[in-house]
């Protein structure tokens, strides 16, 4: 029987929707279930602060009746706004090993981009750059940590034989902050001299002003990232959705921000996100009937961190502010059960940041490649 790819139209399709990945990696070891309710509440238009600036179409494919895939097709059109240009993305990428089944899924999220005159496709992205992107590639023996997609390995074959190109690799570093050895002496040397030479501290992040810190968050990305292939500002509805989202995963040790003492100006920052995965194992995608129960034993059971952001704006990184983050990473190791993770994902083309992670002594364990197509 044939492919056959249509719209997600009702509840019964968004179910099925979600539910796919169940199905095809239930068995895999090292598949993390999402929470079916949360997945639900992202893919709502209504509640989903990237349809304040985004458009998408999520689809469904099917042979003979029985769902085979799945794909969404999206436009940022505030990434394309700043970006000047005129890409479509596609994400939440999930098929059976079949390469119709993925040509039949790249062609209708084609045609939807098409429609709307644009004239590059890149992902996979959900929705956007920020959230679960890429293909993994290297990194299969590891269990993914929060935000971090998972597939088998033929989904690289798949698409590089459905002629999709190599966009950019995605790393992820091995970061562990509770041995100080491995890291080189100079990185402590620069941050014992941000506050005497520098005038600058490093302060947690306060739940009850998370919102109001988060405008700090957003005014460094803004600036120390904006030159990335990737970038996208962060809105005021992202970051209100945004601020809920972390509510669940804060831990004030691990969300930092740097500041001048004098201004109060602030100058760069870090949030690193106990890996919340770990309770999502247990509780199989759902709250009842013990799910519930896991996640608020979350302290007692997550021991990795995964370090989301950390940046420092450009007329200030020449003061060691960096190196005065990561060591209070190890200081948070010594306070936390956490005591390592993972950093990234960075881009392969920053060269900065990737030596500064060697510098911190880690290694590459995780690749995720994102592809496009020109239209």
């Amino acid at each position: 029987m044939s492919v056959e790819v249509r719209s997600v139209s009702g509840g019964r399709d968004l179910k099925a929707f979600i539910d796919l990945p169940f199905r095809l990696h239930a068995n895999h070891p090292l598949w993390v279930p999402p929470l079916k309710l949360e997945r639900r509440l992202f893919l709502n238009r209504r509640l989903n602060a990237f349809f304040s600036h985004g458009e998408a179409e999520y689809f469904l494919a099917r042979r003979d009746g029985r769902v085979v895939g799945r794909v969404s097709a999206q436009v940022n059109h505030a990434f394309n706004e700043y970006q000047k240009k005129n890409w479509g993305w596609f994400g939440f990428l999930e098929f059976e090993d079949d390469q119709e089944v993925l040509e039949a899924l790249l062609g209708a999220a084609e045609s939807w981009h098409r429609e709307r005159g644009l004239q590059r496709m890149v992902g996979p992205a959900s929705f956007s750059m920020n959230d679960e992107s890429g293909v993994l590639i290297e990194g299969f023996e590891l269990r993914p940590m929060i935000l971090q997609p998972w597939n088998p390995p033929y989904y690289q074959q798949r698409m590089e034989q459905a002629a999709m190109a190599k966009a950019m690799d995605l790393l992820m570093w091995n970061l562990e902050v509770s041995d100080r050895d491995k890291v080189l002496p100079v990185i402590f040397e620069l941050a014992d001299k941000v506050q005497s030479e520098h005038g600058i501290r490093v302060r947690p992040m306060r739940r009850r002003q998370l919102r109001k810190d988060l405008d700090a968050f957003a005014e460094v990305y803004n600036s120390a990232w904006s030159k990335n292939w990737d970038f996208v500002p962060y809105s005021k509805k992202d970051l209100d959705g945004y601020a809920q989202e972390l509510q669940l995963v804060f831990d004030k040790h691990w969300f930092m921000i740097a500041e001048r003492i004098d201004t109060g100006e602030v100058v760069g920052m870090a949030m690193t996100i106990p890996d919340i995965n770990q309770v999502l194992e247990r509780m199989n995608g759902r709250i009842l009937p013990l799910g519930w129960w896991h996640f608020l034993r979350k302290g007692r059971i997550i021991d990795r961190v995964r370090v989301g952001f950390l940046g420092v704006k450009p007329e200030y990184q020449h003061t060691g502010v960096a190196a005065k983050l990561y060591v209070e990473h190890f200081n948070a190791a010594a306070a936390r059960p956490q005591d390592g993770g993972e950093m990234g994902w960075i881009l392969e083309t920053n060269t900065a940041m990737n030596r500064g992670m060697e510098a911190m002594g880690g290694r590459i364990v995780k690749r995720y490649r994102v592809y496009d197509r020109v239209l």
